[in-house]
């Protein structure tokens, strides 16, 4: 008898149809950018807006993010092997920084377009069919955005979140260019679609930095977030004190791979308890931690109270020095 799939659910208890996995959201964004980018592109043919070009351009980049994102976070699924014992997690932080790179490209390209217009202006055509044309593209766009972030924030896909937040871009572009065209229709200033425009680059520019900014972190192994690390020290506290003292427990570290989360540590038990004891111990610390932090892959040491570990004393020698 085959088991149906559960939804998805997030740390906060947010649920999502078992459609809404990464791999099914990132086939969508494909399928929107193809049609956003032949709305935009036939607005900017009709309108001959600067900034109209600037919102078709941004689409071709929201295509080679979808379909980047698509490949990383296939890649990303793939089990542990001889080779990557760690599992692909990281393939995601890959994806985000090609989003970002594609972002900081197209505000360029925008920026460039728009300066070359505001030095040689035109006159605007069919604003009315140019601005219905990208704002049917925009609610695309933002519709599938909306879902997801949200489905980004229960998978813990930074893959999906860089998408979504790309699409995010383009749906402020959209908003911008259409701001700037009834701006320059109702006074009859042709500067303005430009200079909008221009706006529209720096703002964009902006969001692709910090996606770059957020993949080089997970690649260079950034500790887990701050409100999930709490929680895992809340654990430890919790099994301390139950122990009255006996059970001792530091050396924490953690970092990040895509959406697994993994923590090293050390647990101190009284030298005399029998081995069985104590692991039966630990494993109720990884469960409790497990529950507490969804996704997360703890790594316990255990040693007798009072006792360091030779690679804990070699690094005290070295800093005494």
């Amino acid at each position: 008898m085959n088991t149906p799939t559960r939804p998805a659910a997030g740390p906060a208890g947010e649920h999502l149809p078992a459609w809404m996995t990464p791999g099914n959201l990132l086939r969508a964004s494909v399928g929107v950018a193809v049609l956003t980018i032949a709305l935009k592109t036939l607005a900017w043919w009709v309108s001959g807006s600067v900034g109209l070009l600037s919102d078709a351009l941004e689409s071709f980049v929201n295509l080679a993010g979808a379909v980047f994102a698509l490949a990383m976070v296939t890649v990303a699924r793939r089990p542990a092997d001889d080779g990557h014992p760690y599992g692909h997690h990281k393939a995601e932080y890959f994806s985000s920084g090609f989003e970002g790179i594609l972002i900081v490209g197209a505000s360029i390209a925008i920026f460039w377009a728009a300066a070359l217009r505001l030095v040689h202006p035109q006159p605007l055509e069919q604003i009315g069919w140019g601005m219905g044309l990208s704002l049917l593209s925009t609610a695309c766009n933002g519709l599938l955005a909306w879902g997801m972030l949200r489905a980004a924030r229960v998978h813990r896909s930074l893959a999906l979140e860089g998408d979504a937040r790309h699409l995010m871009t383009d749906v402020w572009t959209s908003v911008g260019v259409v701001v700037g065209l009834l701006a320059a229709g109702a006074t009859g200033w042709q500067w303005l679609d430009p200079v909008v425009a221009m706006g529209v680059a720096l703002n964009i520019l902006k969001e692709g930095g910090a996606l770059v900014w957020r993949a080089s972190q997970g690649l260079m192994d950034e500790a887990m977030e701050p409100a999930m690390l709490a929680r895992v020290q809340a654990v430890l506290q919790e099994h301390a004190a139950a122990s009255r003292g006996a059970v001792q427990f530091d050396s924490l570290t953690s970092r990040r791979a895509g959406a697994r989360n993994y923590v090293q540590l050390h647990m101190h038990v009284p030298a005399d308890w029998a081995l069985g004891h104590a692991a039966r111990m630990r494993t109720r610390v990884e469960e409790a931690l497990m529950r507490a932090a969804p996704g997360l892959h703890a790594t316990i040491e255990l040693l007798p109270v009072g006792q360091a570990t030779v690679f804990e004393t070699v690094e005290t020698q070295g800093d005494d020095k």
